[in-house]
């Protein structure tokens, strides 16, 4: 039977992780408190998505950052105040050749879609709730976060078509992310000491009730107009559809992509062009779908945009088409929002035209042009690739530091002024707007240095020498780059025999050998599976091959069963968990309960 590529961590083993890593080394899931963000008193960054509130613009997108519970809490430790989930479908058995992930420097990717079991998926979003909840009022972290850290929203993805979104699968799926009474309950048991008194706790049971629409590339028009419409209708949810970039129409992207950035390697598809809506069918359904929304008490929003489908020359990713993101999505993504600002006038809910279709961002979002992309009145502006760079989450707190710069800078104290001075500012400098301001900064203007060929085809820097399982160059990478947080880091044993300050052990369970690891260690290998892997989970550790180790404990006492040839290398494992200072940061009372 084929492995599942994750298999997440239960509540206990999760809460537990977090008290023992802040008791024994000032962390949580491997971030410092100095990522930990709370919120500038002097500057306001509050935003309403479809009219939730949220303390911040920011947050993940639907992607390897959203889907499993550490790494929700991880972006809202961070700042992350939106959380668009990774997206659910009826199909949830997918194989996902690997790797996957490739951002050696523009960022490619051929995952699309949840990892998990629709189950799985439900447990991580409502475990990840529940989990951000108890940080929010958990005394330790209070000088990092603040009093009031601020309120956040899940905000749900489905796709890809009417028919499984209508099956019981994700019906039930979306109703019980709208009322997770059930869910909740049967996990408070297994909140653990020292978070004991929050099993009785009034946890929200409302943990989503808003939807993006992942149509990918290709959904038809009337599929995408009829799954809003069901989901208004039957679930009574506020709805977001995902644009595509080919809406910009195939001369126009070749245009942008290959002679205004000179991508000239990166090569589109045309029949993804014909498969997806154009321009005048997409300005047709957005209005039609606005309107049907207003009339069923709903609200409607659009998001731009999906990734950018493209022909596989790379080969680090074994299928072929790839999906590209990353700086040239980012010009595509403004050149769209700046044409549908042209074609539907006071459409939209951005400044200058003031409609009543929200407009979501998400498309090489980076600390360089927080501010000129939230400028065009965009928001929420989710991420993906950079959080994907060396840093990880902890790129999110400087980020919305840099946003409070620009509005501060720029005489604003909340984003609705920040965004009405950019509109002034932007007409005043002859454009239509900021949207038409800031693309041509990055085709013409300053900004154009972060965007075009010469500034993203460079490589991770690398040193002549073949990873091994234990010492390396230490240089903490593999821990920043996972999505998933299954890397962490033991300070090396006196007198173990071993060089490097720092040991890496790979959690197996939350390891889905994405490749992100192997793109950003400097040695030659793959950090995946190479560094020595540890299970806490029985089933997994049989059904699986290669070198790895079986976590178990006894009356307390850590144990380590070796798989596959690995039994030469125990005796140093267990010295470097259970002897280093800082140790594994299981709590071992956690196990099996």
């Amino acid at each position: 039977m084929q492995q599942p590529p994750l298999t997440p961590f239960s509540l206990n083993l999760l809460l537990g992780r977090i008290a023992h890593e802040w008791e024994t080394r000032r962390r949580i899931f491997d971030l410092p408190p100095a990522r930990f963000w709370a919120a500038d008193p002097s500057v306001d960054l509050s935003m309403e998505f479809m009219g939730r509130p949220a303390a911040t613009p920011l947050g993940p997108a639907a992607g390897p950052h959203s889907q499993m519970a550490q790494n929700l809490v991880l972006g809202w430790l961070a700042g992350a105040r939106l959380f668009e989930l990774k997206t659910v479908q009826i199909l949830d058995d997918l194989d996902i050749e690997r790797p996957c992930i490739d951002m050696q420097n523009v960022g490619f990717n051929i995952e699309w879609s949840q990892e998990l079991l629709v189950a799985e998926s439900l447990e991580e979003y409502v475990k990840a709730w529940m989990m951000i909840e108890i940080l929010r009022d958990w005394d330790p972290i209070k000088p990092h976060i603040g009093e009031e850290p601020g309120p956040h929203v899940f905000d749900m993805s489905v796709g890809y078509d009417l028919a499984g979104i209508q099956s019981e699968k994700v019906a039930g799926f979306i109703d019980s992310m709208m009322d997770a009474t059930a869910v909740i309950d049967r996990l408070r048991p297994l909140i653990p000491e020292p978070f004991a008194a929050y099993r009785d706790h009034k946890f929200p049971t409302n943990v989503a009730d808003s939807i993006t629409v992942s149509t990918f590339h290709g959904c038809p028009p009337d599929e995408i107009e009829a799954i809003v419409k069901h989901l208004m209708d039957r679930h009574g949810v506020d709805v977001i559809v995902k644009l595509n970039p080919t809406l910009l129409g195939f001369p126009r992207v070749i245009q942008l992509l290959q002679q205004d950035l000179g991508y000239r390697d990166i090569w589109l598809d045309p029949l993804s062009f014909v498969d997806d809506l154009d321009i005048t069918r997409g300005v047709e359904l957005i209005g039609d779908l606005s309107r049907y929304a207003a009339k069923s008490g709903r609200r409607f929003g659009v998001k731009l945009t999906n990734t950018m489908v493209v022909h596989n020359d790379k080969k680090f990713l074994p299928a072929d088409p790839m999906y590209m993101s990353g700086p040239p999505l980012h010009v595509l993504a403004t050149a769209l929002l700046d044409e549908l600002l042209i074609t539907m006038p006071g459409a939209f809910a951005v400044a200058g035209h003031d409609g009543p279709i929200q407009v979501s961002f998400s498309a090489g979002v980076t600390k360089e042009n927080v501010g000129e992309t939230i400028a065009m009145g965009v928001t929420p502006a989710t991420l993906s690739s950079d959080l994907l760079r060396p840093g990880g989450y902890g790129r999110l707190e400087p980020m919305l530091r840099q946003l409070e710069r620009d509005l501060q800078e720029g005489g604003a104290r909340t984003l609705r002024e920040w965004h009405e001075l950019q509109w002034d500012e932007a007409k005043a400098a002859g454009y239509r707007g900021p949207a038409e301001a800031h693309l041509q900064a990055t085709l013409d203007g300053d900004a154009r240095a972060n965007y075009d060929i010469a500034a993203n085809e460079g490589v991770p820097r690398a040193v002549d020498h073949d990873l091994q399982m234990w010492d390396c160059v230490a240089c903490n990478l593999c821990v920043t780059v996972c999505p998933n947080d299954a890397f962490f880091r033991l300070p090396t044993p006196v007198d173990s025999g071993l060089s490097a300050r720092q040991q890496y052990i790979v959690l197996a369970e939350l390891c889905n050998e994405c490749g992100n690891c192997m793109v950003f260690c400097p040695e030659n290998g793959d950090p995946a599976k190479i560094k020595a892997k540890i299970y806490v989970d029985q089933e997994r550790f049989s059904g699986g091959s290669g070198q790895g180790f079986l976590i178990t404990t006894a009356d307390g006492i850590l144990e380590l069963e070796a798989r596959d040839g690995s039994d030469g290398e125990l005796p140093r494992l267990h010295e470097i968990l259970a002897d280093a200072d800082e140790g594994i940061p299981l709590r071992l009372q956690d196990f099996g309960a």
